[in-house]
C-alpha cells in the first residue's frame, strides 16, 4: 500500500468531525536521519491536496529549509485557507514570507531560545501570533535568552507528577502557556 492510500485510509476511519487539522507537515533539513531530503520533498506536496479535499488548515513544522519550504508553500498556497508554521526558529526572511502568505506563526520555548530569536518573534504582529507550548518538548530553559522575562515559576519534583501544582522537572507542561504569554508580552512592551 502506497502512502496516499495509507492517509486515505486513516482519514476514512477517523470519526467524522474529529479531523481539525493537515499536519505536522513540513520540512526539516536538521533531521535528515529521520527521512532524507529527498523523501521530504516528495511527501510534504502531498498534505495540501488532503487540505483542499477536506477543507483543513494546516500546520507546519520548518527547520533549516526555509528556500525548500516557502518554494513549497508559494506553489500550493491556493489549496488551504490558512494554517501556521508552529515551534518558529527561523529567520527575518522565512517570518517575512509565512507573513506574506497571509499565514500565523508560533511561538515556543524553542523560539524563545536566543537573542537572534527574541528579536524576530518582536516583529511578529499580534493579529498573526499564536502562543503553544508544544508539550512535553519546548520548555524555556534557564540558559535561554528569553527566561528572564518569565514571571511565573512552577515547583518541580523528579519522577511522575503526584500532586497538584507540581510539575515534572525537565518536562514542559500546557500550564507553561503562561511563561511563554510573559517573554511574549516582555518582548511587545
Amino acid at each position: 500500500m502506497c502512502i496516499r492510500d495509507r492517509v486515505e485510509s486513516v482519514i476514512k476511519s477517523a470519526e467524522a468531525g474529529k479531523l481539525l487539522a493537515v499536519g505536522e507537515c513540513g520540512l526539516d533539513y536538521d533531521r535528515l536521519m529521520f527521512a532524507d531530503k529527498d523523501s521530504q520533498l516528495k511527501v510534504f506536496p502531498l498534505h495540501f491536496e488532503l487540505a483542499k479535499r477536506y477543507g483543513l488548515p494546516m500546520y507546519f513544522h520548518v527547520r533549516n529549509a526555509d528556500a525548500d519550504f516557502c518554494k513549497i508553500l508559494k506553489e500550493d498556497r491556493s489549496k488551504f485557507a490558512t494554517g501556521v508554521a508552529h515551534s518558529f526558529t527561523g529567520s527575518i526572511d522565512l517570518m517575512s514570507a509565512i507573513l506574506s502568505m497571509d499565514l500565523y506563526i508560533g511561538v515556543n520555548g524553542c523560539s524563545l531560545k536566543t537573542v537572534d530569536n527574541l528579536n524576530i518573534v518582536k516583529q511578529i504582529p499580534l493579529n498573526r501570533l499564536l502562543l503553544e507550548t508544544d508539550a512535553p518538548y519546548c520548555k524555556i530553559l534557564r540558559k535561554s535568552a528569553g527566561y528572564k522575562f518569565i514571571k511565573t515559576q512552577f515547583k518541580e519534583r523528579k519522577g511522575k507528577k503526584t500532586e497538584p501544582d507540581v510539575i515534572e522537572k525537565g518536562r514542559n507542561e500546557p500550564c507553561s502557556i503562561v511563561q511563554v504569554l510573559e517573554v511574549v508580552a516582555a518582548l511587545k512592551d
